[in-house]
């Protein structure tokens, strides 16, 4: 089927009380995985591009984007495009014209009263293109080779005043927050401040959305959403079993030098990956 708005997704899951899962792809292998996954799970799914996989793209969006759209054509479950992460204006722009319903707006990283500038003029933008906008308040450590912040570092938590003022000044549609969970995590160790969580759904009126969940176990995945998360983002998890695929194919047979073969392997353990994933956030959903 085409492509869904990923703002109808994420609308879908607050209103059953559940959350969506979205994937972070760099590779026509990680749509294709992401794709067959969601198919056998027989859930909706979000493909996330983020700025960092459209650098390694040599700054062209359009050819994974492309990919993207053809690989949600003969899906058979609902499928959303978003560009994660994205601090360039000029990237921002783009994304109207490529497919995608959504943007992740990142300006997490400035002072409170910059991020709140630079966010009301990037969803202003946004909505005259017709997307969906995503934003972060409290900063979810583990980007760009940066290590998780201390738990209470100044920024490490969203703070529930702070995170309803910058939704009524920015006019977001949706908000991810800090509340434990990091960026880039290799390890599924996370402990979520569940009672933060609660206070932020009481606070806010929009949907909340997980970055860093791979590190996150699944049982704090399971309670997250019980807890008002509708937005479940997932990348290193994928990353993690395709590397090691490819690293064990090869290790078995050096004299391997189609890259069809391990490539197929890493490729098959990001359908497991997100096979085993998606039935957990579904699960939540059904608890």
């Amino acid at each position: 089927m085409p492509l869904v708005a990923t703002g109808d997704l994420v609308t879908r899951a607050v209103a059953r009380h559940g959350a969506v899962a979205a994937f972070n792809v760099i590779t026509l292998e990680h749509i294709e995985a992401v794709v067959a996954a969601a198919e056998t799970a027989g859930t909706p799914v979000i493909l996330q591009v983020s700025e960092n996989a459209v650098k390694f793209h040599g700054w062209r969006l359009a050819p994974l984007a492309a990919a993207a759209v053809q690989s949600a054509e003969p899906s058979t479950v609902p499928v959303a495009l978003h560009l994660d992460h994205v601090k360039t204006g000029e990237l921002l722009r783009e994304a109207a014209d490529r497919g995608f319903s959504s943007v992740m707006f990142d300006a997490a990283h400035l002072p409170y009263a910059e991020n709140v500038a630079a966010t009301r003029e990037a969803t202003a933008w946004a909505h005259s293109a017709g997307l969906w906008l995503e934003a972060e308040l409290g900063e979810v450590g583990g980007k760009d080779g940066r290590g998780p912040l201390p738990a209470h570092a100044p920024g490490a938590r969203t703070e529930p005043g702070e995170a309803r003022r910058f939704v009524e000044e920015t006019g977001v549609d949706a908000l991810a927050v800090a509340i434990g969970s990091s960026h880039a995590m290799t390890s599924r160790d996370a402990r979520l401040d569940h009672e933060l969580l609660a206070a932020l759904r009481g606070a806010l009126d929009v949907p909340l959305v997980l970055h860093g969940s791979s590190g996150v176990p699944d049982d704090e995945l399971r309670r997250a959403v019980r807890g008002g998360i509708a937005k479940v983002n997932i990348g290193t998890a994928l990353s993690i079993a395709m590397t090691a695929a490819v690293r064990a194919h090869l290790a078995g047979d050096e004299r391997t030098v189609d890259p069809r073969s391990y490539l197929a392997a890493g490729r098959g353990a990001i359908i497991e990956t997100a096979g085993r994933l998606l039935p957990t956030i579904a699960a939540a959903t059904a608890a």
